[in-house]
């Protein structure tokens, strides 16, 4: 079976529509926004629409008996226990077979845009949409792995003269077709399993459809028991796979032989079983085939943010995945898989395997497809994933399937010093503007924060942000002032990750930006506001927009880089660094501008030329920057510490040693305390924890981690795509916003800004 999208449900929870040059239909409130398009007429060539003998077409969108559509629909309660728990049965089981349907329209939509070759799965689609790019990544790299897989059994095998792919959940995969069609099934059959509902639905668009019959060379025989359709080299079967007596029974009627080597793919199907049941089904097949390598993709990590907001989404739709509490991580599936017999298992991560499998120049290839910028979602979308591989049997060398090693090795765990108490910050007004991501919060005066941009939720819908929004302090509480905008006209136009520099005490600059990753010319803005304001001024602060004269476009033209104040001579310049374009992914150029003449200067910066990078955080400190951590051209996160040195004719690039090196990490937000460098949140791959403070001592380079604690939160914490503002008075962070799109799962926005406390850790130190 596969992920489901989730259905709609208030409140809207959409993606950035206007993010990418065409309609997305994916997370919570699609309905109203997806839009279908239209296959191209080669792809309906040879197209035949099977019918019942009832004379209705039968589609590939799931019906309850009476004909009407089941998704989400709620069964009467019947009467009894034992019937009531039928009642449930049934209702669970209706909507795992749904995620088929949801699925195959994603596997579609990322086969038409060219990131996988499949021209079957169109046939098991009447009605196709466009999904986003992030779901694209998602199947390509999945249909990569599992491809990775049946092509190394295939070829272990090859010196075989029978062999066998046994497919558990299959739904309306295409992998049978794909493998005829250029001929790898030579000596091979392919049995695939699914409920009797979907079996039978697959049996009836294979028959009906001239070009998928005319691979498996015939309309087949007539379905008897469980057999739904049955050629030579391709049998499909309807039975329940936690029914394991009749799933035998029905396989060795089928003519399933366990004497020869056989792999068994599981793809999200595990997962949605009991856990005795699915824990029996790998133990039978262990003991049922001699030779025999069991592949299976899912879910893992079900306890940090990400993981919960996946979790809550399945449930929601009648799809709780049972195996998450039990077997949470690699390890832990690992093991189950060798305590019930089999004898070798090798499981990765999917960041793992898009990094250590997939070549540099098909992963430039796929970059190239479509315009995409979501790289938090998707690593953190890959850590929640894996592929495992367990084998036996002597007669093949079942060498670990992924015994090559990646291009990296998992991190060492973060030494956690101690933790950080989170707390909601109690505000006196309602703060749904701040519900965004993507956006910047700058400390404009010791007591007022003006936060500007983003995406996030504006009058009931998502959307790009154009208002600011202003959190004014008196004392320990803080309220929401309005800001007026003079002179915006179509400067402003709500920018996505962009930056703001205060430059004076009532002036700021705004550098760069995107509306869409194919919409980035957005230049500077001039910010000025009054130059002097007190916590008891009124709620309304004037914000003036200037469009100043024009500076170098490259200078301007670009997002998730950093603006930061240096000092050369005695001048002040805004030192523009990194980030990205709509012509490059990555940036590593940098631009001194002049804050007084506005135009950028030529000054001379010594020492290795640093890794370009994005979604790094910068500091001004002793006249120059520092720089930490950001996104490589590799789309590695990366972990150097770099210092921009003010010399006597310019700067210097120094690195900066850490003890021990902090793990990687991008899309996080940094402040200079004290001597101290302070790391907060953002994405990092390789640890079972999440990104919470890290804090290093510029003078010593030792580095120490807390986690933040978030029990008195009631929803969950995402820090990645937010802004943080340091209140040195009071030692503490003001988190503002985060989150994101979460896969398939819908986005999630923080709900209410967060107080961390951080007297303690900086004067432990």
């Amino acid at each position: 079976m596969e992920e489901p999208l989730a259905p709609p449900s208030p409140p809207p929870a959409t993606r950035e529509l206007d993010q990418y040059p065409h309609p997305v239909a994916d997370g919570p409130g699609v309905a109203a926004l997806s839009s279908t398009w239209a296959p191209p007429e080669a792809a309906l060539r040879g197209r035949r629409r099977a019918t019942l003998p009832s004379g209705r077409f039968l589609t590939a969108q799931a019906r309850s008996p009476a004909g009407r559509r089941c998704w989400g629909r709620r069964l009467p309660r019947a009467r009894g226990m034992g019937r009531s728990r039928r009642g449930r049965h049934a209702a669970r089981d209706q909507a795992i077979q749904g995620t088929n349907d949801s699925s195959i329209v994603s596997k579609c939509s990322t086969a038409a845009l060219g990131y996988i070759q499949d021209g079957f799965l169109q046939y098991f689609v009447t009605k196709r949409c466009r999904r986003a790019p992030l779901i694209h990544w998602g199947y390509y790299v999945r249909a990569r792995a599992v491809d990775h897989c049946v092509r190394e059994f295939l070829l272990q095998s090859q010196g075989h003269p029978r062999r066998q792919i046994l497919s558990f959940g299959a739904g309306f995969d295409s992998l049978y077709f794909r493998l005829k069609a250029v001929g790898l099934l030579s000596c091979t059959v392919v049995y695939e399993v699914d409920f009797p509902s979907v079996a039978s639905r697959k049996a009836a668009l294979i028959k009906g459809t001239e070009d998928l019959a005319m691979v498996v060379g015939g309309v087949g025989g007539r379905e008897s028991g469980a057999m739904s359709f049955s050629v030579e080299d391709y049998k499909l079967l309807g039975v329940d796979l936690s029914e394991l007596s009749k799933l035998e029974q029905a396989l060795k009627e089928a003519g399933l032989d366990p004497d020869i080597p056989t792999m068994l793919l599981a793809e999200v199907v595990l997962t949605y079983m009991e856990i005795s049941r699915s824990d029996a089904l790998i133990q039978w097949a262990a003991q049922h085939f001699s030779c025999a390598q069991f592949v299976v993709y899912e879910q893992m990590h079900p306890e940090d943010p990400f993981g919960h907001i996946m979790r809550q989404h399945f449930s929601r739709l009648n799809s709780v995945l049972h195996t998450l509490a039990q077997y949470p991580d690699c390890e832990a599936q690992r093991r189950r898989f060798l305590q019930r017999g089999w004898a070798e298992c090798s499981i990765i991560d999917m960041n793992e395997f898009y990094a250590g499998f997939i070549p540099e120049d098909e992963r430039r290839r796929v970059q190239a497809l479509e315009p995409f910028d979501e790289y938090e979602e998707w690593h953190l979308k890959c850590s929640h994933y894996f592929i495992l591989a367990a084998s036996k049997g002597e007669e093949l060398s079942w060498t670990p399937l992924f015994s090559k090693m990646p291009v990296f090795s998992a991190d060492d765990p973060p030494r956690v010093a101690g933790s950080i108490s989170a707390s909601v910050y109690t505000i006196d007004s309602e703060i749904a503007g701040l519900r965004r991501y993507g956006h910047h919060s700058v400390l404009i005066k010791p007591h007022v924060v003006l936060t500007t941009g983003g995406f996030g939720e504006q009058d009931g819908r998502h959307c790009r942000l154009r208002d600011f929004h202003v959190l004014i302090r008196n004392e320990d509480n803080w309220r929401v002032g309005s800001v007026r905008m003079e002179k915006p006209g179509n400067t402003w136009g709500g920018r996505l990750f962009h930056t703001v520099t205060c430059v004076s005490g009532s002036q700021a600059l705004a550098v760069g930006g995107r509306m869409s990753p194919m919409k980035a010319d957005l230049g500077i803005l001039w910010l000025k506001f009054p130059e002097s304001m007190t916590a008891s001024d009124p709620d309304c602060v004037v914000v003036e927009l200037v469009c100043p004269q024009s500076t170098e476009d490259l200078a301007s033209s670009r997002w998730r880089h950093t603006t930061t104040e240096v000092m050369c001579q005695g001048q002040k310049y805004l030192f523009i660094y990194g980030g990205r374009s709509a012509v490059q992914p990555v940036l590593g150029d940098w631009y001194f501008l002049h804050l007084e003449e506005f135009s950028c200067r030529r000054i001379p910066v010594g020492g290795p030329v640093p890794e370009g990078r994005h979604s790094h955080s910068a500091c001004s400190w002793n006249g120059g920057t520092l720089i930490a951590g950001g996104l490589g051209a590799a789309e590695q996160p990366l972990n150097s510490v770099l210092f921009l040195r003010p010399t006597g004719s310019g700067f210097q690039w120094q690195g900066v040693e850490t003890h021990p090196p902090f793990i990687p990490r991008y899309s996080h937000t940094a402040h200079v305390h004290d001597g101290k460098l302070l790391l907060v949140g953002g994405v990092w791959l390789h640890s079972a924890s999440v990104p919470g403070v890290t804090v290093i001592d510029l003078m010593t380079g030792f580095s120490l981690d807390y986690q933040i604690d978030t029990v008195s939160l009631k929803w969950p914490l995402m820090l990645h795509n937010h802004s943080s503002v340091f209140l040195p008075d009071k030692r503490e962070l003001l988190l503002i916003g985060g989150g994101g799109n979460c896969f398939s799962f819908g986005t999630h926005l923080n709900l209410h800004p967060v107080c961390l406390c951080l007297s303690n850790i900086l004067t432990s130190q």
